[in-house]
């Protein structure tokens, strides 16, 4: 009989997180997924149950220390031990450096890594006195370079980036596997669809990045061997340019 496990999901959205949580609930995980609005969870639990796995909905702000370790110890204590941990929340903006405001700037920094750091501290304290588990956070193209109106978030992703690093280097050698899978290129989603008709075009010819893939990959992370464990990987269209 196989132990209960849960995967935490930050920043489970109607793509590449819900893609994620419901790719770990075919194997039997529950998925625990967070969005700050609960309601808008409804449907992703309702599919995943629906495909005979088991899911629940938390509203929480990533952002609120309290909230993340009060999140950790309720899915600990009353559902399952998290087995994984994906951080998921983008934080995407565009404004010309004049136009960032320090409140823009702040709340980009919080979204993108601060979170992350949140939920990466309180994923490691639950996973070491276990000896494994698997923490991802999702990169991004901003992850490896800016570009004009992206400091922001671009600050944001390489200081995600460099946590993903630091805590890599401390917790591999406890079990634990830190990764950072860069997503480079634009992703199947409505906001695409809606603002970059032309890229989404390029849909028929794989041209974007299907979620279910990106979810395919996270699951092979974090299937991999200790002794052939990736930490960055980058997964882009094949006509992406790079």
């Amino acid at each position: 009989m196989i132990d209960k496990r849960a995967i935490l999901v930050i920043g489970a959205g109607d793509a590449t997180g819900g893609a994620i949580a419901r790719r770990f609930a075919r194997e039997g995980y529950i998925a625990c997924v967070t969005r700050r609005s609960a309601e808008k969870l409804e449907p992703l639990v309702n599919q995943i149950a629906a495909e005979g796995g088991q899911a629940h909905g938390f509203g929480s702000d990533a952002r609120k220390e309290e909230e993340m370790v009060a999140l950790v110890e309720r899915i600990e204590r009353d559902i399952a031990p998290i087995e994984v941990a994906v951080f998921n929340i983008g934080a995407n903006v565009r404004f010309g450096i004049t136009e960032t405001t320090a409140r823009v700037y702040q709340k980009v920094w919080e979204m993108a890594c601060f979170g992350g750091f949140l939920m990466g501290r309180e994923a490691a304290r639950v996973m070491l006195p276990r000896g494994r588990g698997t923490i991802i956070f999702t990169g991004a193209t901003a992850s490896l370079r800016g570009r004009e109106g992206f400091a922001a978030f671009a600050g944001a992703k390489h200081a995600l980036r460099a946590l993903a690093q630091s805590m890599a280097r401390e917790l591999w050698p406890k079990g634990i596997h830190v990764a950072h899978p860069v997503i480079d290129g634009a992703i199947d989603t409505e906001f695409i669809r809606s603002n970059f008709p032309e890229r989404y075009a390029l849909k028929d010819l794989q041209g974007i990045l299907n979620p279910d893939s990106i979810a395919e990959a996270y699951w092979q992370i974090h299937q991999q061997p200790r002794d052939a464990w990736t930490h960055e990987t980058e997964l882009r269209p094949w006509m992406e340019s790079w």
